[in-house]
């Protein structure tokens, strides 16, 4: 009964899956044009009005680790490995958005330590990933992990600064940069696995055609 209702069952043709997979990596390309626009928004930051960005950083870290964690879920392999770093994300935001770190430094320490876990996450899933997609996560992996370390050195060097005269426009600025940075990488590497994949799909498709 089991092997009959498995012939009755309706078969996808190979144009139908590879039109659905491509539609798959299209979404995944999608997320990764969505973080990049994100970066963009981060990239504006010290056009507020003040330094209010606890909120705002937080509502951005959120959206950019739902966006990656679904695009993580959407991926042909390795989904709990490409969902992890989204979930990080997702939780420093929330972390931001209820925490009390309104004050500059507290949310500075804060993004380091999220850069660092990023990074480090990274490092270790691309040992999980082939090709073009491994170069791109351990560039993604290299740029946060140097960019914990210059938030930390920079924090380091310019607490005196801060605690007599506050964050400047200049200390805003860098900081504002080094989240855009990050998240430009992540959006880079989510296109980069989209256009992967198509291609995987795209050699799969014509093996079944030919076989």
């Amino acid at each position: 009964m089991e092997r009959q209702a498995e012939m009755n069952a309706p078969q996808l043709s190979p144009g139908t899956s590879f039109t659905r997979n491509h539609a798959r990596a299209g979404l995944i390309a999608g997320a990764g044009a969505a973080i990049m626009l994100i970066s963009l928004a981060s990239a504006l930051l010290p056009l507020a009005d003040g330094f209010s960005g606890a909120r705002v950083i937080g509502t951005m870290m959120v959206a950019a680790g739902l966006i990656e964690m679904i695009a993580g879920a959407l991926r042909l392999s390795n989904r709990f490995a490409a969902i992890l770093p989204g979930a990080i994300t997702l939780a420093a935001g929330l972390l931001f958005m209820d925490g009390p770190f309104n004050a500059f430094v507290p949310t500075v320490r804060l993004v380091s330590i999220w850069l660092a876990a990023r990074g480090a996450v990274l490092a270790l899933t691309s040992f999980q990933a082939r090709g073009s997609v491994r170069l791109w996560t351990l560039a993604a992996a290299a740029t946060d992990l140097t960019l914990s370390a210059l938030l930390f050195i920079g924090l380091s060097a310019t607490t005196i600064t801060i605690t007599f005269f506050g964050p400047t426009h200049e200390i805003v600025s860098s900081f504002a940069w080094v989240l855009a940075l990050s998240f430009v990488a992540t959006g880079s590497l989510l296109i980069e696995v989209a256009s992967s994949e198509r291609t995987t799909e795209g050699l799969a498709s014509t093996h079944l055609q030919t076989g």
